[in-house]
């Protein structure tokens, strides 16, 4: 694993407001964040929704609401800018994923903060994804020249209510922020998506070829995608993960491949292993994350920046 990662910025000695401290830091901090992926902020006067909110608008960063997103998860406003991370069941894990690479709409930056740590499990995995890429291209060279040169198309099954038992749960009227057919199909139609109604009126999407690598303004390459995410945890009633991906050419992505993808992908992680009031800034673009499963209450909000 790499050194400092994720970076830890403590409050310094004298107990230091937070949000005074979070403006006064705010460029160098959202240097590191660009420069290791993720910093972690821990031991502020930090503890309600509020709270982050605040510390949240110090960055000054343009907001990418959950309103205006396409993300697949279901999630409750606790601000116009907090949400939760995931409504998920304690049990499903939600594996690596870069937030929403699998629409054409994706945030740049990431804020986590932790209101209630669980009893056991819970951690934050972050991994990243240039260095994973890299053992790739040494690795498997041929899968990773199709990841490049294909891109990728997901599908997805959106249910026609909140299904809050799924991590890909969220209703077609809430992601495509419409509430009649004729709506979502116009949505669809400016999305360059394809659709398909099913009988208990649920909605079968497919999207346009997406990257499933990305190169940053530094020339680094990353494996900007949702595949291990789909391929391992999107498994509902309507979805089966294996199925819910291909390459841009609608060739198949072998199962093998995946699983060595997600082997790789374990000696670039890290178990962010939450405390109360903790709080993280995650690079989207060069970081994946994911949510282990947990038994108690955990309360992990979210919220994104454009």
């Amino acid at each position: 694993m790499i050194e400092s990662f994720p970076h830890i910025a403590y409050a310094p000695a004298g107990g230091a407001e937070p949000h005074n401290w979070i403006a006064e830091n705010r460029d160098r901090l959202l240097r590191e964040v660009e420069s290791v992926g993720a910093v972690l902020l821990r031991q502020f006067a930090l503890s309600t929704d509020q709270d982050f909110d605040a510390a949240i608008r110090q960055f000054e960063l343009p907001a990418f609401t959950y309103e205006e997103s396409l993300s697949n998860a279901v999630r409750m406003n606790r601000t116009d800018r907090v949400f939760t991370a995931n409504e998920a069941p304690p049990e499903i894990e939600i594996f690596l994923h870069h937030e929403m690479a699998q629409t054409p709409l994706y945030p740049s930056k990431l804020f986590f903060f932790c209101e209630k740590a669980a009893t056991n499990g819970g951690a934050t995995p972050l991994c990243r994804s240039d260095l994973l890429w890299s053992e790739m291209e040494r690795e498997m060279p041929r899968f990773a020249d199709d990841c490049r040169e294909k891109g990728v198309k997901y599908t997805n099954v959106m249910p026609p209510a909140a299904d809050a038992n799924s991590g890909q749960g969220r209703s077609w009227k809430s992601t495509l922020s419409c509430e009649t057919p004729e709506a979502a199909e116009s949505r669809l139609a400016e999305l360059n998506y394809d659709w398909s109604w099913q009988d208990d009126g649920s909605l079968r999407v497919t999207t346009p070829v997406l990257p499933a690598v990305r190169e940053l303004p530094s020339g680094t390459e990353v494996f900007f995608n949702q595949l291990i995410a789909a391929f391992m945890g999107w498994k509902d009633s309507r979805n089966l993960g294996e199925k819910s991906v291909r390459f841009g050419d609608g060739s198949e992505i072998a199962d093998t491949d995946m699983e060595q993808v997600v082997t790789l992908s374990k000696q670039f992680t890290y178990d962010l292993q939450w405390q109360d009031g903790d709080m993280a800034v995650v690079d989207n673009f060069l970081v994946m994350h994911g949510r282990r499963p947990f038994a108690g209450e955990r309360r992990v909000l979210a919220s994104l920046a454009a």
